[in-house]
């Protein structure tokens, strides 16, 4: 479980201002598989993860589903509306149950004017995940569906989530057909072996050959 000093935007604080920022903050309980907030939804501050794992999804007008991210302890949500005072544009979902911190726009903003480093700490987690996102919507382009779905299988299996194959298949951006097919020549191979949602590494050398390497090196508890 995180505590406040333990998110990169507030490594810097003495003990003093996490206690200001501490009174801020309110913490909610959310069970597995539960909404934190909606698409389209208005934006009313920052979400910050103390426990448990939570999914990004944007969802199309013909209903597909991308998870844009997977976030655990430490990491935020709701940080690119958080300025523009905008709508989500994705949807936030539990994957475990999960206690999340809420601080409110207004609160927040009264508090950066005070800690004028956070805001710069802010704009470095969120430029970031920008490249990151960048990154990966030219690996959508120039790499093919196994090399995609071999890098998430090795990243999940470091941090031991277990995802859906249609979940892992929203998350590699690739069809559920595909990654069933693709997940099953693994098991066949003698790679990667599956039961219900886990998918246990058998030949780890050989996944990572297949998986390209993300340029951007990402938290551990952050998965684009």
């Amino acid at each position: 479980m995180a505590e406040l000093k333990d998110f990169r935007i507030f490594g810097e604080l003495d003990e003093r201002s996490l206690g200001e920022l501490r009174d801020q903050v309110k913490s909610i309980e959310y069970g597995k598989e539960e909404i934190i907030f909606q698409e389209g939804a208005p934006s009313f501050g920052l979400y910050l993860i103390f426990d448990g794992m939570v999914k990004l999804v944007k969802r199309t007008l013909r209903g597909k589903k991308q998870i844009l991210k997977l976030s655990g302890p430490g990491e935020l949500l709701g940080e690119t509306t958080l300025f523009d005072k905008g709508t989500h544009v994705a949807y936030s979902k539990t994957l475990t149950d999960a206690r999340i911190g809420f601080i409110e726009r207004g609160n927040f903003f009264y508090f950066l004017e005070k800690h004028p480093k956070t805001v710069f700490r802010t704009f470095e987690k969120i430029s970031e995940e920008l490249k990151a996102f960048q990154s990966k919507l030219a690996e959508r382009s120039y790499n093919s569906s196994k090399e995609r779905l071999a890098r998430f299988i090795l990243r999940l299996g470091k941090e031991d989530i277990e995802l859906s194959r249609a979940e892992l298949a929203e998350l590699a951006g690739v069809s559920s057909k595909t990654a069933i097919r693709t997940l099953g020549e693994l098991e066949d191979r003698g790679f990667i072996k599956i039961e219900d949602r886990k998918i246990d590494i058998l030949n780890e050398e050989s996944i990572a050959n297949l998986a390209e390497p993300f340029p951007v090196s990402l938290k551990e508890n952050l998965i684009i």
